[in-house]
C-alpha cells in the first residue's frame, strides 16, 4: 500500500485491516525500480521481523494511494468477459482486444472520479488489475507469465463512452481523462489468491448494485493475457493492466445510465480488498 497526500505517499506493508509495517527506509516507493529489484519477495523477511517485534502502526485518517507509483504504461483488454459480451452486443473476440490508459490516470481507491468536460456518458467498469514483476518480452507459453506477475489490484476502470466510441479512432480517447482508474486499496501477491479464476466482482452506484461476475468467466485469463502481450511490446516491471470487466456498466443497461456529479461508486474483488469514489463535475 501507499498512503499519504497526491505525489508524497510512502510505501507500506497491510497487516490486517487495522495495521501496517512502514518500510520507506529500505525503498523510496512502490515503484518500476522497486519491483525490478526482487518486489514485495524483497520486503518479506524485514516485514516479518518488524511485526514480530511489534514494530506496526495503526491505520488512521491517512489518505489511501494507488498502490503502485505512476507506471510505465497502462495497458487494457477490452470485452474480456463473455457475459459482459453479450450486454453489449459484441462478439466473443477471437484475441485480446489491445487499448491504452494515461498512466496519469492513476489515482488512489478513496479520490474523487472527476467527469471531463464536454462529457455526456461516462461510465463505470469493476476491473482485476495484474502489476508486472519482471522486464518481460516473448514468452515462451502462458505457463512462464506466472514468475512475471507480481501480484493483483483492484481497478475501477473508468470510461467516456461517446469519446470512446463516437468520435472516431482508438478507445484511449474515451479512457484516458484525468482520475478515470482509481486503483487500490492494496497489492496482493499470487501467494494470497488461492485460484485467480474464482474471484467474486461487485460494483455499486449510490448504493445501487450495477455489476456482480467472477474472474471464471474471463474469455484470456491473466496468463494469457500477459503471454499474449509480451509477443508485441516489452512489459516493464510496474507496469499495470486492466483485464477487463463483467456485465452491468452503464452502457449495458436499458436505458443506459451514466455517472452523475454527486454519485457514489463503491467496488470490490474477493481478496483487494474495497473501494469508494465520489463523481465530481468537470473543472
Amino acid at each position: 500500500m501507499r498512503i499519504g497526500a497526491p505525489g508524497a505517499e510512502k510505501p507500506v506493508v497491510r497487516v490486517d485491516d487495522t495495521r501496517y509495517v512502514d518500510v520507506s527506509d529500505l525503498v523510496t516507493d512502490f515503484d518500476e525500480r522497486f519491483f525490478a529489484a526482487g518486489g514485495p519477495a524483497a520486503l518479506a523477511a524485514p516485514v516479518a521481523q518488524r511485526v514480530a517485534a511489534g514494530e506496526t502502526r495503526p491505520f488512521g485518517t491517512e489518505r489511501i494511494g494507488a498502490p503502485i507509483a505512476r507506471p510505465h504504461q497502462i495497458l487494457c483488454i477490452g470485452l474480456n468477459y463473455r457475459d459482459h459480451a453479450a450486454e453489449t452486443g459484441a462478439a466473443v473476440p477471437d484475441e485480446p482486444i489491445l487499448f491504452t490508459k494515461s498512466p496519469n490516470t492513476l489515482v488512489g481507491p478513496f479520490d474523487d472520479i472527476r467527469i471531463p468536460r464536454n462529457s455526456t456518458k461516462t461510465d463505470w467498469e469493476v476491473e482485476l488489475g495484474i502489476v508486472i514483476g519482471t522486464r518481460t518480452s516473448y514468452l515462451d507459453s502462458p505457463a512462464d507469465a506466472a514468475a512475471a506477475i507480481a501480484g493483483y489490484v483492484l481497478v475501477n476502470d473508468v470510461s467516456e463512452r461517446e469519446f470512446q466510441i463516437e468520435r472516431g479512432g482508438q478507445w484511449s480517447k474515451g479512457k484516458s481523462a484525468e482520475t478515470f482508474n482509481p486503483a487500490g486499496p492494496w497489492l496482493a501477491t499470487p501467494d494470497e489468491i488461492a485460484d485467480v479464476l474464482d474471484l467474486t466482482m461487485t460494483l455499486d452506484v449510490n448504493g445501487v448494485r450495477r455489476q456482480t461476475g467472477n474472474t471464471k468467466t474471463m474469455i484470456f485469463d491473466p496468463y494469457f493475457v500477459v503471454h499474449y502481450l509480451s509477443q508485441f511490446l516489452v512489459l516493464e516491471p510496474g507496469d499495470l493492466i486492466n483485464t477487463g470487466t463483467p456485465p452491468g456498466v452503464g452502457m449495458g443497461h436499458n436505458p443506459q445510465i451514466w455517472l452523475q456529479p454527486g454519485d457514489v461508486v463503491e467496488l470490490s474483488i474477493d481478496r483487494l480488498g474495497t473501494a469508494r469514489q465520489n463523481v465530481a463535475g468537470p473543472r
